[in-house]
């Protein structure tokens, strides 16, 4: 039987930095979801600066010569939200960063390839402050660039093929960031702000685990790995939904209705419009800008797909607590799925109270580090 490598850890310390970039990188998704769901995510109108600051305003009166008053007045007690998770973001940049270093010094020009990209798109940050955009966006893809062309040629026996390619990830999602506030809470843009959060978290995941290097043997571990990778794509898909959601405030579309919505089993919906990914720049998408129809089309989708993932993750757990070894995998599972619809549920009947709308992004976090976990470790027996 043919093996695959064991993942040579390029570094002692490199499992303890990846499971803190990974425990970062939960706290950047839910305090994230935090900020979103409290609408501070248009509170500082410039940036990577919030009025022109480092840190916020504490007064609404403290940036009244800022140009960004003219678009977005100062709201000091949401303006804090939104700067504290970008320095949060970028703490957890600086860690995936140095997991990147790491994992490339002993390539060949490994470590010039990952600080020239770092350069390249730490130029573009004073240009975009400085209204040049157009350049600032080409010195961006030309770091991204110079990362994927690393992750392609690189191998991952070392993990630094996964290093390179969480690292541009991290900066596309810094530019999904900015575009999410200077392009007026874009749906297409916040639903891919959390997606690349949560590819972000899951590729920390992948990698903490490999650097660890504490595999599961079980013999059936290619159809035990394939009813993962399905778990996973349906819970992507969900995800997004949920994404798309909370995007366009179709939360509460069905008002407090459960399991009818609006007091019918199935009401007028409008599908095409609902998801229509790209209306142009310029509109202000707080709030949001869709009619009753498009917003129930989208919310009776969003449960229609829970009620499948529901289904599919807790046989799926089920067939895990039946497989030796598995038990507690298996039963961290199910109660996940289930606490997981739990929460989607009291949401909509208690309408949307901050704290369980956070919640519920958080366990959607949960379930990926369940699955993606298992996919890490999951393996053959040894020959």
């Amino acid at each position: 039987m043919t093996m695959r490598p064991t993942p040579v850890v390029p570094y002692r310390h490199f499992h303890r930095l990846a499971w803190l970039a990974v425990a970062l990188a939960f706290g950047v998704i839910v305090f994230g979801a935090f900020v979103r769901l409290s609408n501070a995510g248009l509170s500082c109108p410039d940036w990577p600066t919030c009025y022109g600051r480092a840190a916020w305003p504490t007064h609404a009166n403290d940036a009244a010569d800022h140009a960004a008053t003219a678009i977005r007045a100062v709201e000091p007690h949401k303006a804090w939200r939104e700067q504290l998770h970008r320095m949060l973001a970028g703490s957890l940049g600086v860690l995936v960063l140095s997991l990147a270093l790491l994992a490339a010094r002993k390539r060949r020009h490994g470590l010039v390839q990952v600080i020239g990209a770092a350069v390249l798109v730490g130029i573009g940050i004073p240009l975009y402050m400085h209204g040049q955009h157009a350049a600032a966006s080409v010195f961006a893809i030309l770091g991204e660039g110079l990362l994927l062309f690393a992750a392609l040629r690189w191998s991952n026996l070392d993990l630094a093929r996964a290093a390179a390619l969480t690292l541009a990830v991290i900066v596309f999602q810094a530019l999904l960031g900015m575009w999410t506030v200077t392009w007026l809470l874009k749906p297409i843009v916040v639903m891919g702000h959390l997606l690349g959060g949560l590819l972000t978290f899951s590729l920390l995941t992948w990698m903490a685990w490999k650097a660890t290097d504490i595999p599961i043997r079980l013999a059936d571990a290619k159809r035990v790995r394939l009813l993962l990778g399905i778990g996973l794509a349906l819970l992507t898909l969900q995800i997004a939904l949920g994404g798309w959601t909370s995007a366009n405030y179709a939360a509460l579309a069905c008002a407090n209705d459960f399991p009818k919505c609006v007091g019918q089993w199935w009401p007028p919906t409008n599908f095409r419009e609902g998801f229509v990914l790209w209306r142009g720049i310029g509109v202000d998408y707080e709030g949001g800008v869709l009619d009753g129809a498009s917003r129930i089309a989208i919310q009776m989708a969003h449960r229609i797909v829970a009620g499948v993932v529901f289904v599919y993750l807790l046989g799926l757990g089920y067939r895990l607590i039946r497989t030796p070894g598995m038990l507690a995998w298996g039963v961290t599972l199910a109660v996940l799925v289930c606490a997981q619809v739990a929460l989607g549920i009291a949401n909509v009947k208690l309408g949307l109270p901050l704290q369980i709308a956070v919640a519920h992004n958080a366990g959607a976090a949960l379930l990926l580090f369940v699955l993606v976990s298992l996919i890490a470790r999951v393996r053959r027996p040894e020959a």
